[in-house]
């Protein structure tokens, strides 16, 4: 199942995730002022002078002047090196463009404990600072209480032998919770792609019947939604990523990406 893929959707989608997630809103760099986390954007960024590439980061309101930077690491497999790794392309990237930003933190999402990495010793004062989070999305709590974003995350983490009945839950709260329709349409989305990773052998049209949903009625926003994976691929070709991880992140086929890339050159 392609959670990097699911995740950075979401965060692309909601950036403000990242703070529900923390239970914090973002301040300025004064610290007073408070930032409202959708005005923060999301990206995916390559550390040019290596060969690291960071998951996620979560840039703040280019009107603020130095504000602070958010690094993620949504981490499903064992990595025994994820802390050497994410330390260090994450404060190069800090280093590289410090004028920019008044101060960093870092969160890395596990879907559990065990997922962590067993040697994190060298790493223990960033780790029990502030400025370093770890979120365990076993531990969040039931689907049927969180946030509605935050439980399409942990929806990714589900037995596939309950998945079907929260992922049926879920859509109920979106239907019943939510009026802004983009925001409801894409949630729903995300929740049956979540489901359509699970169950691989299955067609849409099972899932659908699965779900109790159309989804030929739940992407209406299809076309601008694929503009904005366009606007997304365009930068991230400009910073140099392979075409295939374009291609993954943002949900545009090979072809799509190739025409992107040049489109860059043409220009």
């Amino acid at each position: 199942m392609r959670r990097d893929a699911i995740f950075y959707k979401l965060f692309q989608q909601a950036p403000s995730l990242i703070f529900e997630l923390l239970e914090a809103t973002p301040a300025n760099t004064d610290g007073l002022r408070p930032t409202m986390g959708d005005r923060y954007r999301f990206e995916s960024v390559a550390v040019k002078e290596t060969t690291f590439t960071i998951d996620g980061v979560f840039l703040p309101p280019e009107d603020e002047t130095a504000g602070v930077i958010y690094f993620a690491e949504v981490q499903m497999q064992k990595d025994e090196r994820l802390y050497e790794r994410m330390f260090t392309e994450s404060l190069a990237y800090f280093y590289r463009n410090r004028d920019h930003f008044s101060d960093w933190q870092a969160v890395a999402i596990y879907p559990s404990r065990s997922m962590e990495q067993s040697e994190s010793y060298p790493y223990r004062a960033l780790l029990k600072s502030d400025q370093v989070h770890r979120i365990y999305l076993n531990e969040l709590g039931a689907i049927e209480e969180l946030p509605l974003g935050v439980a399409a995350m942990v929806l990714t983490i589900e037995d596939k032998a309950t998945a079907p009945d929260k992922a049926r839950l879920l859509l109920q709260r979106v239907d019943q919770e939510l009026t802004n329709l983009p925001v409801k349409q894409g949630i729903m989305e995300m929740v049956s792609t979540i489901i359509a990773y699970m169950f691989t052998t299955l067609s849409r049209q099972e899932i659908d019947e699965m779900l109790g949903i159309k989804m030929e009625d739940i992407r209406v926003f299809r076309e601008a939604k694929e503009e904005k994976a366009q606007e997304i691929a365009l930068n991230m070709l400009k910073d140099n990523f392979p075409l295939e991880q374009v291609a993954r992140l943002t949900g545009l086929t090979i072809e799509q990406v190739q025409s992107l890339q040049s489109q860059i050159k043409q220009n």
